[in-house]
């Protein structure tokens, strides 16, 4: 996929704040610190336009990215992180299943899972949400650089197993350090934004 332009347009925490120009949104869930931000700017081949952050829980509200003027990108806070006060969880969760029940340009839902650990309670709460609301879904294991190939086969089945995934959800393996993924995971999401 060539990156001919991509831009950060607004962090948006109600829907009137949300882009109103109809173009179809891919969506990033995970924990606070499983890459989000690395993924986005290996997708659209920028250092850091979504900004990677040492403080894990930074992200507090749905940042746009707009890429080729064809589709939007969006980052949902992290979750999964201790020092957010609980009214803080409550709100993001609020505000990301709002979101997911309501928003028609979502086209389809990133869930980005760190390929070493078990999926958490969050991921399959999540994943769940997803199924519940009938979001079509990809799961991105990130991080893959950092295990043996030889083990990713193994991994993907614990992720598999853990949240009970839908056979028709793809499971992309990625790394940002690599590179590994991102024209695989460029292929489903224009499948899914030409349909």
């Amino acid at each position: 996929m060539k990156i001919m332009d991509a831009q950060f347009i607004i962090s948006a925490v109600q829907p009137h704040q949300y882009p109103e120009d109809a173009l179809p949104e891919i969506a990033l869930a995970g924990r606070s610190n499983v890459g989000k931000s690395s993924l986005i700017n290996k997708l659209i081949m920028r250092k850091n336009l979504a900004r990677t952050s040492s403080q894990p829980g930074k992200t507090q509200q749905l940042n746009y990215y707009r890429v080729n003027d064809m589709v939007y990108f969006v980052d949902y806070p992290g979750y999964g992180y201790a020092k957010v006060s609980k009214t803080q969880r409550e709100k993001f969760g609020t505000m990301i299943e709002t979101y997911i029940r309501d928003r028609k340009q979502l086209k389809l839902q990133l869930l980005v899972i760190d390929i070493r650990h078990e999926p958490s309670k969050d991921d399959q709460l999540m994943y769940d949400w997803l199924k519940h609301y009938e979001i079509p879904t990809c799961i991105v294991c990130t991080k893959a650089d950092k295990i043996p190939r030889s083990k990713w086969d193994k991994h993907v089945k614990m992720v598999k197993t853990t949240l009970g995934v839908d056979p028709r959800d793809s499971i992309i393996l990625f790394s940002s350090e690599t590179g590994l993924g991102r024209e695989q995971l460029w292929d489903v999401i224009m499948e899914t934004i030409a349909t």
